[in-house]
């Protein structure tokens, strides 16, 4: 039977160091980095634990990272994945020879267009918003030459200072309200997303594509927040990192 997984990268095979303790620091050699920033230093890490769940997983399963990382972002991951890859929230699939899957990427043009407008009118009162406060740094995500969805961010790295332009623009206008657009808010990153870039259907399309190759498979799914749950429902089993925000939920709902 061939297994596969779709797994989430950043929280859930890796993190930053704040994330990793409070006594965490680059030196330690239980910590190793497994993400960079641009400028070549590292900013992500895996935990000892983390580095024994990946040794597991290349045993025995073929990885597929689902990841809200861009195109750039991902190869500044410095693991070995070797099956697709989905990209910005599931926007973008790349091929194991990591060329755009035509057909993927084919649909989401067409597609696209319609929700374009509206995520630039709800985004310029975003900016608006976020200009008349301090702290706030907003971003248009930009990969292959396509606006894809909007991410916020703020210095003081809380949820609760993002809940305010949350509050304030996004949650009641009109393109939220009728499911045109939607919005993910975890730690320090806040998403205004079109309702047809998700996860969950990037990794549908994947799991159909992969049935029509091998006639046994089991499909594990592996994720840390809100989002990723569609995607590892899809699944047979779930695996989900502790103190986590998908965790908590799932604990104060049991």
């Amino acid at each position: 039977m061939q297994s596969y997984i779709f797994l989430d990268l950043d929280d859930t095979l890796f993190q930053t160091l704040r994330k990793c303790g409070t006594d965490a620091n680059a030196d330690d050699p239980k910590l190793a980095a497994r993400a960079y920033l641009p400028d070549g230093s590292p900013n992500s890490f895996a935990t000892d634990k983390q580095q024994w769940l990946w040794e597991w997983l290349e045993r025995g399963f073929k990885i597929v990272p689902v990841t809200g990382r861009d195109g750039l972002a991902f190869e500044r991951v410095v693991l070995p994945f070797q099956e697709e890859v989905v990209l910005n929230h599931g926007a973008v699939i790349l091929n194991k020879q990591r060329e755009i899957d035509p057909v993927w990427m084919s649909g989401m043009l067409k597609r696209l267009p319609a929700y374009h407008d509206k995520l630039l009118e709800l985004w310029a009162l975003v900016e608006d918003y976020c200009k008349q406060q301090s702290g706030f740094n907003t971003r248009l995500v930009v990969d292959f030459d396509i606006t894809w969805y909007g991410v916020i961010k703020h210095v003081d790295r809380t949820e609760k200072t993002l809940q305010q332009v949350l509050g304030a623009v996004i949650k009641e206008h009109p393109s939220i309200l009728d499911g045109s657009l939607y919005w993910h808010l975890n730690g320090n990153n806040l998403a205004v997303l079109p309702r047809i870039i998700n996860k969950e259907s990037a990794v549908d399309y994947l799991i159909q594509t992969y049935r029509q190759q091998h006639s046994d498979l089991v499909f594990f799914g592996a994720g840390d927040s809100h989002t990723d749950a569609p995607f590892m429902a899809l699944c047979d089993y779930a695996l989900i990192p502790r103190n986590t925000q998908l965790f908590k939920t799932l604990s104060v709902s049991g």
